[in-house]
């Protein structure tokens, strides 16, 4: 796949991971508005989205073929600490925006920016620590 091929797909399926994540936390959040439900409803919206973009990357990404619960526990832990680095990326650069400059338009240009960056490098996470094997066939070692 072309690189700018790669670039849609991957991007495609991050929006549909944020759409899951979402949609699983209105959901959750029809059962309430106290701080427990808000709090289920982040954590559940988090692991839906996780697990979503997980499966799609794994797949149509990064083209793994490996299977097994011992494989999927491994490569999902991986990327799941992937995922924290890059998410401390995110918040990083949308809290420096907003304390900078102290408006929402520049928090969510923080927001954005922080996303760009952090999801390429997850990207380059993941291809360098997470889906080894798919590389390695891939590049036909």
């Amino acid at each position: 796949m072309t690189g700018p091929g790669l670039a849609l797909r991957y991007t495609l399926f991050a929006v549909i991971a944020t759409l899951a994540n979402l949609g699983t936390q209105r959901l959750v959040l029809t059962a309430g508005d106290s701080g427990a439900v808000f709090t289920a409803a982040i954590g559940a919206g988090t692991l839906v989205g996780l697990v979503v973009k997980y499966v799609l990357d794994k797949r149509w990404i990064f083209y793994d073929s490996s299977t097994g619960l011992r494989a999927h526990g491994r490569k999902f832990a991986l990327y799941t600490a992937m995922g924290i680095v890059t998410t401390c990326i995110f918040w990083g650069s949308e809290t420096a925006f907003w304390l900078i400059w102290g408006t929402d338009t520049m928090r969510e240009l923080g927001a954005i920016l922080g996303l760009m960056v952090g999801y390429v490098t997850k990207y380059i996470l993941d291809r360098r620590f997470v889906f080894t094997d798919a590389r390695l066939q891939a590049e036909g070692a």
